[in-house]
């Protein structure tokens, strides 16, 4: 019989092939049985640690999220593993979010450890020279000035964010206003103002420019149905945006006495996190603070936000020629140039001039 040139191990087929680097070395070198026979010991190991893969195959996924709650783990920066679910096989329900969200903003913040380091600002603040230092006074920013800080920050970082401007002639809604004030309020118990005009203008306008009440979630537009407007409501604490519920179905009544409430419990501090959730187009009116004009910033996932300015008396060149001195608002319209076209951007604030300029637009939903 001959001598024994190699051994030939079945088993080695299934090991992944070595480099060609490590081949090559392996030719120059001469054979070392002790290195071969422990050889198959290895290639054994490496075939039984492989059968743990399929173990995160056969785990179980958790429960699809719904496209509301989807929304609001987005806006509001969650974590789903972190929320427990009541629905069935555990899925996340709306309430369950916003129970989260409530227990979130009941739990103070846990403080960090004193030796952990300030994240550095993306742009370091020059220093104060020494005699101004002494006079200066620093003030932790509010959760809610935080949030406000990040949210409207992420609207200008994600949106294409564009604003076009027009003006109202608001002759015909002050007389309305000044003829009927005294008995709406002795009916409903309410002031007749001018956010129950602007409120119902806009609904009207949102269904003749769909997009502007519609966002977008991944590569989808989700067009809205439903008209739930969002009213900016300054505070000492910042600023609030609670929600008037499918105001196209509400009364000048109705839509005033939402707004009141709300801007009583958001001074008050006794706004609900679901108050101010789930606005589909927003206003807000800078004219209560004197604004001749601005270009408000997107409430995201919004498309589309309305601003109100200051009424002021303007010389105006009338249909017959003749020139006449009359109450004017600019009116700002800023929206998202990925959904909404500058055509229709236009039109709708066209459409919500000619309701103002003509109230019984209203009481006839032209």
């Amino acid at each position: 019989p001959g001598d024994v040139l190699a051994i030939i191990d079945e088993r080695a087929a299934a090991a992944p092939a070595a480099p060609e680097r490590e081949r090559e070395e392996e030719k120059k070198e001469e054979p070392r049985p002790e290195k071969r026979a422990a050889a198959p010991q290895a290639q054994e190991d490496t075939v039984r640690e492989r059968p743990a893969a399929p173990e995160r195959v056969e785990r179980k996924e958790s429960p699809p999220l719904s496209p509301a709650v989807k929304r609001l783990v987005k806006e509001h920066d969650l974590d789903p593993a972190a929320i427990a679910g009541s629905g069935k096989d555990g899925r996340i329900l709306k309430g369950d979010v916003l129970d989260y969200l409530n227990r979130k903003e009941e739990t103070p913040a846990t403080p960090a450890p004193a030796t952990a380091p300030s994240p550095a600002p993306a742009t370091p603040r020059p220093p104060t020279p020494e005699r101004d230092a002494a006079r200066e006074e620093r003030v932790k920013m509010s959760r809610l000035r935080l949030t406000i800080a990040k949210r409207l920050k992420e609207a200008q970082n994600t949106a294409a964010m564009l604003t076009t401007f027009n003006e109202a002639d608001m002759t015909e809604v002050m007389e309305v206003r000044r003829r009927f004030k005294d008995v709406f309020m002795e009916k409903h118990g309410v002031k007749l103002g001018f956010m129950s005009f602007f409120v119902r203008a806009v609904t009207i306008a949102l269904k003749d420019i769909p997009a502007l009440n519609a966002e977008i979630d991944g590569d989808e537009i989700v067009y809205k149905n439903y008209y739930h407007i969002g009213i900016a409501v300054g505070t000492d604490r910042g600023l609030v945006v609670p929600v008037v519920r499918d105001a196209d179905t509400l009364s000048l009544a109705d839509i005033e006495k939402a707004i009141a409430d709300f801007a009583e419990r958001a001074r008050s501090g006794r706004l609900k996190l679901e108050d101010m959730m789930g606005g589909t187009f927003s206003i807000t009116n800078g004219g209560v603070y004197g604004s001749l004009m601005s270009t408000p910033i997107l409430n995201t996932p919004q498309s589309g936000i309305l601003g109100m300015h200051k009424i002021q008396q303007r010389p105006v060149v009338m249909d017959d020629g003749s020139i006449a001195a009359r109450p004017m608002m600019y009116l700002a319209l800023s929206y998202d140039h990925r959904i909404v076209d500058g055509k229709e951007a236009v039109t709708f604030l066209v459409r919500v001039k000619e309701v103002l300029e003509d109230p019984r637009r209203l009481i006839l939903d032209l």
